[in-house]
């Protein structure tokens, strides 16, 4: 507790003068101009969330490959993730990550989940105790079934820590369209100063106190994206693949009010807005498997052509296993496993789907062998 003390104090007696202007300022970055922010991971949304923070304060970003380092500092892009779209001049980046740790006062994680541990164990010798430590990855650590808060609790202790998520679709908001995200971290005080730091007049950025919740959605929707995905490259229609969306909010509502999230947290932006966005965009990666796989590709041969993580195919797994864990019925989650790790055929998820149990839409959610 100490120590957290010390972590809230000092967020709060830096630049003092403008710290109680983020809620009510119309210029909503003066209170993050003083913090230094570094962005680990230069895939798209690490981009695109290094990008939004360089509009309000010093950032930096850090990417393995020494062409998109090159590329950003030099030509203000990010060639292979985001094509076309221009950075911040402001931002800069790095492929030395022990010196950009450092001299980080905010660490934002954009890294996958199968790099998230080991990214924070390089991290760990030289961050700061008491630098807190974001989130920006959606999904879950393979083998422990772990969020990646958990792993940051684990590797870098003694920080706060908790997670941007939402309704987030890189492109869409690189070219500056509207759009509304959470930050979720237990301190209070800080969490207004990260909000401070990600907000821009088309990037609105709401606090919640459920880390727990809010990392769930982001982590659980992906697995349904590749649901909804299946049944428009199925051409089944809008009525069944909302029917799948709805039903999925059910599924993603039931596990993660068990696994200690909120309700209400699952049915806004951060899972019912999250879900939503994955499901149907054609940009998400996840509804885009789906897609294939519904069009009779093989999830092998859909993998080997991706350049990006689709997540919900590895959290596929991993959800399967927390629903037997914590006795909840998922019929949908359970044939994507089915589908993606068994090599069944999409028509036999569909009948599967279609046989299952029915009773009342809302009740609570405790037989999880109905569809074995």
């Amino acid at each position: 507790m100490g120590e957290y003390m010390v972590v809230i104090l000092w967020w709060a007696n830096l630049d003092e003068s403008q710290g109680d202007k983020v809620a009510e300022s119309s210029n909503d970055n003066e209170a993050a101009s003083t913090l230094r922010v570094l962005v680990v991971g230069g895939g798209s949304w690490g981009t695109t969330v290094a990008h939004l923070a360089a509009q309000n304060t010093p950032t930096t970003i850090w990417a393995r490959d020494s062409a998109t380092v090159q590329q950003i500092n030099e030509t203000h892009q990010n060639h292979r993730y985001l094509p076309g779209y221009d950075l911040h001049p402001g931002l800069k980046a790095t492929s030395d990550l022990v010196e950009a740790v450092a001299e980080t006062d905010l660490l934002v994680m954009g890294v996958p989940t199968g790099a998230f541990r080991q990214t924070c164990e390089a991290i760990a010798a030289h961050l700061r105790p008491w630098v807190p430590v974001l989130s920006l990855a959606k999904g879950f650590e393979p083998e422990s079934n772990l969020r990646m808060t958990q792993i940051v609790e684990q590797t870098l202790p003694g920080r706060p820590v908790g997670v941007l998520t939402g309704p987030n679709l890189a492109k869409e908001i690189m070219a500056g369209n509207p759009a509304g995200a959470v930050v979720a971290i237990s301190e209070q005080h800080i969490a207004q100063r990260i909000q401070s730091i990600f907000m821009t007049p088309n990037f609105r950025v709401f606090l919640h106190h459920d880390v727990i919740g809010c990392e769930l959605g982001g982590a659980l929707k992906n697995v349904y994206a590749i649901a909804a995905g299946a049944a428009e490259g199925r051409e089944l229609g809008d009525n069944a693949r909302s029917a799948i969306i709805t039903r999925s909010l059910a599924e993603l509502i039931a596990l993660g009010s068990k696994m200690g999230g909120e309700p209400l947290t699952l049915a806004g932006l951060a899972g019912m807005g999250d879900l939503l966005a994955t499901c149907i965009s054609e940009q998400s990666r996840n509804s885009s498997v789906g897609r294939e796989l519904g069009r009779g590709r093989s999830i092998d041969d859909i993998l080997a052509g991706m350049d990006q993580v689709a997540e919900g195919v590895k959290a596929a797994k991993v959800v399967r296993d927390l629903a037997e864990e914590h006795q909840v019925f998922m019929p949908i989650a359970d044939q994507v496993f089915r589908v993606c790790w068994e090599a069944k055929d999409p028509d036999f998820a569909q009948e599967s789907l279609l046989r299952g149990h029915l009773g009342h839409e809302w009740v609570a959610n405790n037989d999880v062998a109905e569809t074995k």
